[in-house]
């Protein structure tokens, strides 16, 4: 017989989870109940606080003079109760009278239960219950309460309440004359008073235990700067420094103590402020570590760079400044450091926050009276100009100097447009022309490319483009575009102010550094731009308001835009030509020569990189005057001269010309005449080169002897390597004499012997026989009458 089969079902899942109908009634049910306590005792509680607030506000203390009411039936029973006086004999009275303050046996109510003395106690303790109640005098005012919240503990309901407050007019105090005796004495008495010698003494105490104190502090912040953060906020209190005996060396200490500080433990990134959504999510215990300490580094550095601010000013604000602990002379040290600091600041933390707060505040300093503070600001954005390779903080920095000069109407140091030229920009976006903008026709677009691709090449495709961009990263190089745009837009705004002085401002003192700076940058400049910049250069040099220096940076700006982006454009600079012509012989012959390394320049980027657009006419007619000039400059400046003539002999093979004096062309040389296409210099020699083989200065006659030989580049008459390889303003400042010393030392060639008074010979031998005999035997000088002697030959 087969086994019997289970006809009940598995209960499944749904079923399993359901809940009876009863069960979720009882529920509801518990819900109600306890929502309906919790709203009664709300109410309840409500209610107490409010009743005791009323009994706080209702209480008030009955004076010990009102006697309570007794009830008419009471003071009848009373009555009754009093024993007849008049029935009792005169010693019996009298004895009761004796006796009755010790036991009040008869006048006692006989039906109280209470003890004898019972009054007695109540009254005491009447008394003290009042003692212990609030007197209000009648003097002060009736003071307003505000009632608060009352809190509960294990007492009870405890209400509270706070005195509202009134502005009370500020009373002097009288002052009583026995404290005034006691104060008047105290003045009396002088305090002790010290010799000079105990006052240093205890200065310089003092000022060693600060000095430990400020070691202790900055050496354990440097040992573990996370932990002991809180310590920065110490060691920068001690800025405010109050001992007028240490004050200012002390404050000078912590100031640069600080800046070590900051410039170790500072981190190598920018620390941004956290997001709502970061300061709300769960992070580890290091992270939140970590951000403890950014956060308090980053505070102290702010309160530390407000300080410094805050001591500019009050140096600036000296006049109407006044306090017990800093004198007025003191102010200009405390500046001084503070801004060596916060120039320190600008170049080690160009990275760091505040660094816009930073620049704000150096760039009006660079204009400062104060020639040592001007220097040190204009040195420190400088530096920064030269160390910064990307152009972030270069950028910031120059627009803050573009509108210090805008604001100061161009009124202001040289020096501030001269850090312009530290500036490391060598190449910039072009515009670019239509045809390269318009985009190429290709055959394939990406995605069609893709779709070409197999499945495997595609895959190693993705694998490819994500090594690379994880090579990028691991790099960590700026991209060269952006450079491009940072660099692109500083210079947009170096041009703007150049331009901006050129027109409204071309008597101003720093015009000299603007045509300096346009002469650096000029190849950089927009084509567009070209023709009417040449045309007021041009303006400036006849206007004959420059003097010599501003009219080579003037000649040497024109020809860099001409050699850049200006090949193409068909202009000829003959106007430039002719004054840097006439400009060389007014070159001063003394001091240092500073002017002549800006000629040899101009000379360099007029003749000798633009050979192919110069007349053979213009190249004689410069080194003709060039030689000649050679023979009245410092020797320096004649090596550099015969050096830039060299190059030109080499570039215009036809200059032997000059070496030939028998040679002879049609017309006249004319030196005295200022053009030189017209002055016919191919008709002279370089006789100069003759003299400059005789020169004291050993390399001005290497110099001479080469090119007298036609400066050839083998044999005999080659320079050395050392000499040859060399650039004219290399030589220049190689052989300089800054230092009031020849290179190489020149010997001097004197000798023993002593020269006759005459060397020189006479053909006539009667005329040299007169000439000795007078030498020998001088004749009495007497008073010589010239007219007369004539009168008498004419005569005669």
């Amino acid at each position: 017989m087969a086994p019997r089969k289970n006809t009940k079902r598995a209960p499944n899942f749904r079923r399993l989870l359901k809940t009876s109908n009863v069960k979720l009634a009882n529920k509801l049910k518990n819900k109600q109940y306890k929502q309906q306590n919790v709203a009664k005792k709300y109410r309840k509680e409500q209610k107490q606080l409010r009743q005791a607030a009323r009994d706080v506000s209702a209480k008030v203390p009955k004076p010990l003079d009102q006697p309570k009411r007794k009830r008419p039936d009471d003071e009848y029973e009373m009555e009754e109760e009093h024993l007849p006086l008049d029935m009792l004999d005169d010693d019996d009275l009298e004895y009761m009278q004796s006796v009755g303050g010790s036991a009040l046996f008869l006048t006692r109510n006989l039906n109280s239960s209470e003890p004898i003395h019972v009054k007695k106690r109540k009254n005491e303790n009447k008394v003290a219950q009042y003692e212990k109640l609030p007197r209000h005098l009648d003097t002060e005012p009736d003071k307003e309460l505000i009632h608060l919240l009352p809190f509960k503990d294990k007492r009870g309901i405890i209400p509270r309440s706070v005195e509202k407050p009134v502005a009370m007019e500020e009373e002097k105090e009288e002052i009583p004359e026995v404290v005034q005796q006691h104060e008047e004495v105290a003045e009396m008495e002088p305090l002790p008073l010290l010799t000079m010698e105990e006052r240093l003494l205890l200065r310089r105490k003092t000022l060693e235990d600060k000095k430990m104190h400020i070691a202790t502090l900055g050496s354990s912040i440097l040992s573990a700067p996370d932990k002991n953060i809180k310590k920065l906020k110490e060691l920068r209190s001690m800025l405010m420094e109050k001992d007028p005996h240490v004050a200012v060396t002390v404050r000078k200490l912590v100031m640069v103590s600080l800046l070590e500080i900051f410039k170790d433990i500072t981190p190598s990134y920018r620390i941004r402020p956290l997001t709502e959504v970061e300061m709300t999510t769960k992070v580890r215990k290091e992270t939140l570590y970590l951000r403890e300490f950014e956060e308090g580094l980053v505070c102290q550095y702010k309160f530390y760079l407000e300080n410094l601010e805050q001591t500019v000013k009050d140096w600036k604000q000296m006049k109407t400044k006044k306090s017990n602990v800093v004198s007025l002379k003191a102010y200009k040290g405390l500046a001084e450091v503070a801004i060596k600091c916060i120039c320190e600041l600008l170049l080690a933390l160009p990275h760091f926050n505040f660094h816009n707060n930073i620049a704000v505040l150096v760039v009006p300093l660079m204009n400062d009276r104060s020639r040592k503070i001007s220097a040190m600001c204009c040195e420190a954005v400088e530096n920064l100009f030269k160390q910064d390779k990307i152009g972030q903080a270069s950028l910031c920095l120059v627009k803050i100097i573009s509108g210090l000069v805008k604001s100061r109407s161009y009124d202001l140091r040289p020096q501030v447009l001269k850090t312009f030229l530290a500036l490391r920009i060598k190449e910039v976006e072009v515009k670019k022309d239509s045809e390269d903008i318009a985009p190429k026709k290709r055959f394939l677009t990406c995605k069609e490319k893709k779709k070409n691709l197999s499945r495997m090449q595609r895959k190693w495709k993705k694998a490819e483009e994500k090594l690379e961009k994880e090579l990028l990263e691991t790099e960590a190089a700026e991209s060269k575009d952006k450079k491009l745009k940072l660099h692109t837009e500083i210079l947009n705004i170096v041009f703007l102010t150049y331009f901006r002085i050129l027109k409204k401002a071309q008597k101003s003192a720093v015009l000299p550094v603007v045509l300096e700076g346009l002469a650096k940058f000029a190849h950089l400049i927009n084509v567009e731009f070209f023709d009417d910049l040449l045309v007021v250069l041009y303006s400036l040099i006849d206007s004959g308001s420059l003097n010599y220096r501003e009219c080579l940076h003037c000649i040497q700006a024109a020809f860099h835009i001409l050699s850049g982006q200006g090949d193409v454009l068909n202009i000829d600079p003959m106007k430039f030509y002719t004054h840097l012509y006439k400009m060389l012989f007014a070159l001063h012959a003394g001091n240092t020569n500073e002017e002549v390394l800006i000629m040899l320049q101009c000379l360099d980027v007029m003749l000798t990189k633009r050979r192919k657009q110069v007349s053979l006419q213009r190249a004689f007619a410069y080194i003709k005057r060039l030689t000649t000039l050679a023979l009245n400059v410092l020797p320096n400046s004649a090596i550099g001269i015969l050096a830039t003539n060299r190059v030109l002999m080499n570039s215009f093979p036809k200059m032997d010309i000059l070496l030939d004096n028998e040679s002879q062309g049609s017309g006249l040389y004319l030196p005295e005449l200022d053009e030189p296409e017209y002055c016919n210099a191919q008709n002279t020699a370089l006789w100069e080169l003759h003299y400059l083989q005789r020169h004291f200065h050993p390399v001005v006659q290497r110099f001479a002897a080469h090119l007298s030989v036609g400066a050839p580049s083998e044999g005999s008459g080659a320079l050395r390597p050392e000499l040859s390889r060399k650039h004219a303003t290399e030589l220049f400042e190689e052989f300089s004499m800054k230092g009031m010393t020849f290179n190489p030392p020149i010997t001097s060639s004197t000798s023993n012997k002593k020269k006759p008074a005459m060397q020189c010979a006479f053909l006539d031998s009667e005329l040299q026989n007169q000439i000795n005999r007078l030498l020998e035997n001088p004749p009495d000088t007497k008073e010589l009458n010239f007219v007369g002697d004539l009168q008498t030959e004419s005569c005669t």
